[in-house]
């Protein structure tokens, strides 16, 4: 898995590329975590080239999700499909999470997301 930070105006995007599971789960989760940090109004994480996610993987989003609401800083996902889009289904948890269907959604809505809802 990789994760390349990238600008688009103050919202940080984080574009993730291979599988999110127990192995590569840690290292999202640490560049997450160090985004977060850094003061970002919004932290946008780039799900359109992940091809699998697994509970490890549904555990970093969640605690971003959490770090968001102590950071005050928005936080969503977008480009969700396949095995990622279905497993945040089964759980529930695309209702708790803030989900854009592309980039352009994605950073048009961002700034009217609340930045502690959900969980």
């Amino acid at each position: 898995m990789k994760v390349q930070i990238r600008k688009a105006n103050d919202v940080t995007i984080l574009d993730c590329s291979g599988d999110v599971d127990l192995y590569s789960s840690p290292h999202l989760r640490e560049t997450l975590m160090k985004e977060m940090h850094a003061g970002s109004p919004a932290v946008l994480v780039n799900m359109a080239e992940v091809g699998y996610i697994d509970s490890s993987g549904i555990a970093t989003l969640v605690e971003g999700l959490q770090l968001s609401r102590q950071t005050k800083t928005r936080f969503g996902l977008f480009g969700l499909k396949g095995n990622a889009r279905s497993v945040l289904e089964l759980a529930r948890l695309h209702k708790v999470f803030a989900i854009f269907n592309d980039e352009p959604e994605a950073l048009e809505k961002i700034s009217s997301t609340e930045p502690f809802g959900g969980l």
